[in-house]
C-alpha cells in the first residue's frame, strides 16, 4: 500500500510517517503541492490543507480530476464546519482534524479503503465510443467485434479505459500493471504496441510523449 502524506510540518510528517511504516505501509512525504505532483502511483493520500505553495483544497481537487478512485483523506488543523464541507466537496473522501490519535486515523484509513475497494467491484463494463470492456468477463468488443486480448494487455486497456480522454502516466500504468517502474519502459510500448494491433485503429491508444497514454474517447 503506497500512502502519500503531503504534510509541511517536519515534526508531524515524522511522527506520522513512522507509524505508517510500522504498520506496513510505504510513505511518500511530500511537504508542498509541487513535490506531491511527482509522487507517481500510490493508493491512498493523507493531505494537509495548509501547504507552503498552494492551498491543499487545489491539490485536492487536482488528485481528484486526475484519479476518481485513489483515496484521499485530508489532515488538517482546519476545523470548522465550512472547512469540513469544503475538504469533502473538493474531492476528499474523510476529513481528520488535528489532533488525531493513530488509532482513530488508522480505523478512518480502513474504512475509506474498504468504500472504494467496494466501488470498484461494483463497476462491471466500461463502454467509450465503439469500445467496450467487461471487466467481470475480462472480454472486449470494438464496433461489435470481440478482440481477443493477453491479461496484461487487457489490464492495460482497462487503465486507459478507466480514463478515457485522460492522459495516464507511464509509472503509473507500469505502477498498476507490472507493479513497477524499474526497467520496465520496453515492456510498456511493446504491449501497447501489441494492443494498438488487435484493435486495428492505430489512433484509439494515443501517444502523449515524455508523459503517458490515452484512450481515445470517440
Amino acid at each position: 500500500m503506497r500512502v502519500l502524506m503531503v504534510e509541511d510540518d517536519l515534526r508531524v510528517a515524522s511522527a506520522l510517517g513512522a507509524a505508517l511504516r510500522r504498520r506496513g505501509y510505504t510513505v511518500i512525504p511530500a511537504t508542498t503541492v509541487a513535490e506531491a505532483a511527482t509522487a507517481g502511483p500510490v493508493d491512498l493520500v493523507l493531505l494537509d490543507l495548509n501547504l507552503p505553495d498552494r492551498d491543499g483544497l487545489e491539490l485536492c481537487r487536482q488528485i481528484r480530476r486526475e484519479n476518481e478512485d485513489v483515496a484521499i483523506i485530508a489532515v488538517t488543523a482546519r476545523s470548522e464546519e465550512r472547512d469540513r464541507v469544503a475538504g469533502l466537496r473538493a474531492g476528499a473522501d474523510d476529513y481528520v482534524v488535528k489532533p488525531f490519535s493513530m488509532a482513530e486515523l488508522q480505523a478512518r484509513i480502513e474504512a475509506v479503503l474498504r468504500r472504494t475497494a467496494r466501488a470498484a467491484r461494483a463497476e462491471t463494463a466500461l463502454e467509450v465510443g465503439d469500445l467496450r470492456v467487461d471487466l467481470n468477463a475480462r472480454r472486449v468488443w470494438l464496433s461489435g467485434r470481440e478482440v481477443s486480448l493477453t491479461r496484461k494487455e487487457f489490464d492495460l486497456l482497462m487503465a486507459l479505459a478507466r480514463q478515457a480522454g485522460t492522459v495516464v502516466s507511464r509509472e503509473r500504468l507500469l505502477m498498476d500493471i507490472w507493479q513497477t517502474t524499474w526497467k520496465a519502459g520496453h515492456t510498456l510500448d511493446v504491449h501497447v504496441a501489441a494492443l494498438r494491433g488487435k484493435l486495428a485503429d492505430a489512433g484509439l491508444v494515443e501517444t502523449v510523449r515524455g508523459v503517458g497514454y490515452r484512450l481515445r474517447p470517440s
